[in-house]
């Protein structure tokens, strides 16, 4: 071999080795690092407990998941098709214009705590848009996460629901 051939080959190991490393490096990340960040929704989907589907914010729900590393969540979710209101005031929307954009739309926020081996986040919801959500801690399991993608489960019952599916991207 030449030497020029021999320093190409220990460029390309080196680089190699420096992908291998940077890696593993972020396989060790705790669950928790890897959550914070914000995500955008790409789906929602809540299977009921008699097998029927809702897609309560759409086929193409609009949303936002913010998680700080301090532990505090924001979680966003609505229908593109939310009505405006015809009065253009909030305090004073039509009986359908308010039902469409409570069924529509839901916001909360809290602190949240992530327990690794069960990859399971824990919700603490200080303040709702739908308050019946107050004082009830909320349990998400992660089925899968990414440097881009979230997925997870809530599987906290709600009146009559199921377990609701949610798929995130990584906000750029």
């Amino acid at each position: 071999m030449n030497q020029r051939s021999i320093l190409t080959s220990s460029a390309i190991t080196a680089l190699g080795l420096a992908f291998s490393l940077s890696n593993a490096l972020a396989q060790t990340k705790s669950l928790k690092d890897q959550l914070v960040g914000t995500w955008t929704v790409i789906s929602w989907e809540q299977t009921n407990k008699d097998g029927t589907k809702v897609q309560r914010f759409g086929a193409n729900p609009k949303g936002v998941n913010m998680f700080d590393a301090n532990g505090h969540f924001s979680i966003m979710f609505a229908r593109p098709d939310l009505p405006k209101l015809a009065s253009n005031d909030p305090t004073n929307p039509t009986p359908e214009e308010a039902k469409a954009i409570t069924v529509g739309s839901v916001a909360y926020f809290g602190t949240y705590t992530v327990d690794e081996p069960t990859k399971t986040i824990m919700l603490k919801i200080e303040s709702s848009s739908l308050p019946n959500q107050l004082g009830i801690d909320q349990k998400r399991v992660i089925t899968s996460l990414t440097a881009d993608e979230l997925k997870y489960t809530n599987i906290t019952a709600v009146a009559n629901a199921g377990q609701i599916n949610a798929v995130y991207k990584r906000a750029k």
